[in-house]
């Protein structure tokens, strides 16, 4: 989402890298292309001047001009201040209620059911709790329906009452049957509009006003931009929401609404959604995103990812297959599934420091292991276990079974020979600089070749 703004923010601030000494004059011209980027990825105009006024104000208290690397830290101060800017710190849930009781607002299409049922799934996951969907929806066709399939594939049950129309009756219901049930999370789904109107602001302060919700969470499509920041303000006004949840990350959004709308509402991003999956949920962490957005990276956020992943079992197996070089193809399959589960694997690898420029203008989605996991579908099982006996005439089958060419046979023997050898490197103490020059500074990985 950020690419842009990443582009022309490194644009405008490199020219301070390095050692060179710099002027008042030449720091003025840099936040002058700072808040031009600023303004392009849709950010209101007194954000984006209030933004680089007090960066510049703290560059010049910091003595920025006469430091060692001058431009080393005034990329600091940027970083911090746009962490600053979308909240500083990431904000939890208030999960003390019995049963605690979550309102989910917002307009409609902007994601609302769809994160309903990815919140039940984040909170049985990451916090052991056993939530209830209630679908207070009871004006869009299908919203009923679309929560029920969505719960069942979370593993969550759904309340509802057919034929009721009262969204006042149904939460406060919904709220008593989890009390006798056992729930101890109740996550009430609302309807929506196509554009803000009285009718709706009113139902769901009444909603609000009934249940008195330990959280209230206004959803927000990221993609409307400055028009979500406007949207949220209104909302905000009359829920006191206490929380941003912002949809669609993954797509092609300038980032202006992740970036204005604390300043304009005083509230924190809780949640962002970065794809279409139950899991494509994550906890909005502003230091990280500022991290992303500057082309830093996002270790720690890829390193968790991983970590969800990870089998203690699996790893260990894996271990001894490596110390006795029985590494195969069968292996390489379940790392590709295990990155698969991790998510977009162009954003896994924008995560990972310095890789963000060298993936930007690459096609690479989950779909390049297609071709990978085809050609080794097309192996027996002794070739998968042992690749060097794949003579020519075996690459000729393994080729024509898999719908590829031998060139793309070859390539991938080759990239995992490549891989295996480095993974031995690692287990030995390599580290990444062994792994970097094994894949030729990133050129092994699907879509780069």
């Amino acid at each position: 989402m950020f690419e842009n703004l990443t582009d022309k923010l490194d644009k405008a601030l490199h020219v301070l890298k390095g050692h060179g000494k710099i002027t008042e004059v030449n720091v003025a011209e840099t936040l002058k292309e700072v808040r031009r980027a600023l303004l392009d990825a849709d950010v209101n105009y007194k954000i984006a001047k209030d933004f680089t006024n007090r960066v510049k104000e703290k560059a010049l208290g910091q003595d920025v001009l006469t430091a060692l690397k001058p431009g080393q830290l005034l990329v600091k101060i940027v970083h911090d201040e746009l962490a600053e800017l979308m909240g500083g710190q990431a904000a939890g849930l208030n999960l003390s209620g019995k049963p605690t009781v979550i309102l989910i607002s917002g307009l409609q299409g902007s994601g609302k059911t769809t994160f309903t049922a990815k919140l039940a799934h984040w909170l049985k996951k990451k916090k052991h709790k056993k939530p209830l969907l209630v679908a207070g929806d009871v004006y869009r066709p299908a919203a009923i329906e679309q929560l029920k399939i969505m719960g069942e594939k979370v593993g969550a049950e759904v309340y509802t009452e057919e034929g009721n129309k009262n969204p006042v009756e149904i939460a406060k219901n919904a709220i008593e049957y989890a009390k006798q049930h056992g729930f101890d999370t109740v996550i009430i789904d609302t309807a929506g509009r196509l554009a803000v109107d009285e009718e709706m602001m009113n139902e769901i302060e009444n909603i609000h006003q009934a249940v008195h919700p330990h959280e209230t969470l206004f959803v927000v499509d990221s993609m409307t931009g400055q028009d979500a920041v406007n949207t949220a303000k209104v909302f905000n006004d009359r829920l006191d929401f206490d929380g941003v949840v912002l949809t669609k990350l993954d797509g092609d959004a300038r980032g202006g609404a992740a970036l204005s709308i604390k300043a304009v509402v005083n509230k924190p991003i809780k949640f962002i959604g970065t794809g279409e999956k139950i899991e494509d949920l994550d906890v909005f962490h502003p230091d990280r995103m500022a991290d992303r957005i500057l082309g830093m990276g996002d270790i720690v956020s890829f390193v968790e990812k991983a970590q969800e992943q990870f089998d203690a079992q699996e790893a260990a197996k894996l271990r001894k297959k490596l110390a006795k070089n029985e590494f195969g193809f069968d292996d390489f399959l379940k790392q590709i599934q295990q990155i698969k589960k991790m998510g977009n694997i162009k954003d896994l690898m924008g995560m990972i420091p310095g890789m963000g420029k060298m993936v930007k203008d690459a096609d690479i989605d989950n779909e390049s292991f297609k071709s990978i996991e085809a050609i080794i579908y097309s192996m027996t099982p002794e070739e998968r276990r042992n690749p060097k006996i794949i003579n020519s005439s075996r690459k000729k089958r393994i080729a024509r079974g898999s719908g590829t060419s031998i060139q793309e046979v070859n390539q991938l023997l080759k990239q995992f020979g490549q891989m295996r050898n480095m993974m031995r490197m690692m287990q030995k103490g390599g580290g990444m600089k062994n792994m970097m020059r094994m894949f030729g500074g990133g050129r092994g990985f699907p879509g780069l070749s």
